[in-house]
């Protein structure tokens, strides 16, 4: 069974999974590095270069192979899910978030190889790999992401982005669906 077939044999099972559905089905994949390696390309000038693996209604699962290159703070819109590092370690930092303004660093942590952190609805964070390249990561969302919002926390900006802009401030206006000013912290 092929990368593609056995994502479509577990995943459209699922119907609005709850969190721990959506785990179950991201760790029954089974995913290895190795299958993973013909899909990666180099990210260029991005923090990341991403792959859609599956889509439907229900979820999404995409595969990110990283720079050494900081993804902007950023939020998943309405959709929550699991991130698995495939390969490497990563910095996950999460940022508190209050309305209209600045995100605000909360935490970070250190995830190896092999392990499993939740991203939830509207929650705000950034990843970078730690030691240059190599980091490569699997994204399972549920229900695909829309909505999008990036923080430019140097110009206390935020915009909802299009759907194939990732995490960084776009590059074209055209991926621009909505740019709102922020206040600084008080």
């Amino acid at each position: 069974m092929t990368l593609i077939e056995q994502a479509k044999h577990i995943l459209d099972e699922l119907n609005s999974p709850t969190r721990s559905e959506l785990r179950e089905a991201l760790l029954a994949l089974n995913i290895n590095f190795d299958e993973l390696k013909p899909l990666l390309q180099s990210a260029k000038d991005k923090p990341y270069y991403r792959k859609l693996l599956y889509q439907n209604d229900e979820v999404e699962l995409l595969v990110m192979n990283w720079s050494g290159i900081k993804c902007a703070p950023h939020d998943h819109g309405h959709s929550y899910g699991w991130i698995q590092v495939v390969n490497g370690t990563t910095i996950n930092t999460v940022y508190e978030v209050k309305e209209n303004q600045i995100p605000e660093e909360g935490f970070s942590q250190y995830q190896e190889k092999g392990k499993i952190f939740f991203a939830p609805k509207k929650g705000v964070h950034k990843m970078n790999s730690v030691g240059g390249m190599g980091l490569v990561t699997l994204h399972l969302y549920s229900p695909p992401i829309k909505g999008m919002m990036v923080y430019d926390l140097k110009a206390c900006a935020a915009c909802v982005v299009s759907d194939d802009c990732g995490a960084w401030w776009p590059d074209h206006l055209r991926q621009k669906v909505k740019e709102i000013q922020l206040k600084k912290r008080e």
